[in-house]
């Protein structure tokens, strides 16, 4: 069991950290190594299992990230920008993996993880699932075969508690567009659309989110012209492909040489 790779979850109490610590314990590719929660939190101290209401999993969960990271192979972090900046920091010091789920990241977010990924394997990715990068590359294909008379709408719903939009799947759809079409997505994004907007700009890519329930993830790219349209589709109904995709990718980055690399690298498409 030593053998195996060692995995660090880190905000370990969230909807994602549970998710993940259940898929490396029943995995048997990997062990739990450690678990990770913000200073001051009920769960620091306790055993992860047990603070889960389950069986004693052997792991107790630390606010001390480096110590934790230091023991392992690989972190798999699904928290905020402003977190994974910091682990990302501390995951290279270790040189672990450094798996990366968390979204609504900004420029200088970015900078900061390229940074780190000089000195450590980074995959970062806005979404795991094996379904939504397939559906990525299936995105550049018609893209590029579709002239700008072909509207483009990438439409995304998700859970009443996610904090960002549009999801990053949506925003990594709607690159896989612009660079089909050999366009700067800033250049042409339409988001969040009020008021006397005005007609649609031609060749623009447009986002739309919604947000209620427990909606795991929903994605449609819709290409809309004069009489026809051609949607793509990806519906999630759990979240665990989202970890199992984690996991993979944490092992895949055993192999590899530091540097930033996403789940089109990890699955081969």
């Amino acid at each position: 069991m030593t053998d195996l790779p060692g995995i660090v979850i880190t905000g370990a109490s969230g909807r994602m950290g549970r998710m993940l610590i259940q898929t490396v314990l029943a995995s048997g590719k990997a062990r739990l190594a450690g678990c990770v929660e913000r200073p001051g939190h009920a769960w620091i101290g306790r055993d992860v299992g047990e603070a889960m209401g389950g069986a004693p999993a052997g792991v107790s969960v630390t606010d001390d990230p480096l110590a934790a990271f230091a023991r392992a192979q690989a972190v798999i972090d699904f928290t905020a920008p402003a977190a994974t900046v910091e682990f990302a920091a501390l995951a290279a010091q270790a040189r672990a993996v450094h798996v990366i789920g968390t979204t609504g990241m900004e420029p200088e977010h970015l900078a900061k993880i390229k940074a780190a990924a000089r000195h450590a394997v980074i995959v970062r990715a806005g979404n795991m699932s094996l379904g939504v990068n397939l559906l990525v590359q299936l995105t550049k294909k018609v893209a590029a075969a579709l002239d700008a008379d072909w509207d483009v709408e990438v439409v995304e719903a998700h859970h009443r508690m996610k904090v960002d939009a549009p999801s990053g799947t949506a925003l990594m759809l709607g690159q896989a567009a612009a660079e089909g079409r050999g366009v700067a997505l800033d250049a042409v994004a339409d988001r969040g659309r009020d008021g006397i907007t005005g007609a649609r700009s031609r060749g623009h890519i447009g986002f739309s989110a919604i947000r209620g329930g427990d909606i795991v993830g929903e994605h449609d790219v819709i290409f809309a012209a004069d009489g026809e349209r051609v949607i793509l589709r990806h519906i999630a109904t759990d979240r665990a492909i989202f970890a199992r995709g984690a996991l993979r990718a944490a092992l895949w980055g055993q192999r590899q040489k530091p540097g930033e690399y996403d789940m089109i690298d990890v699955l081969g498409l």
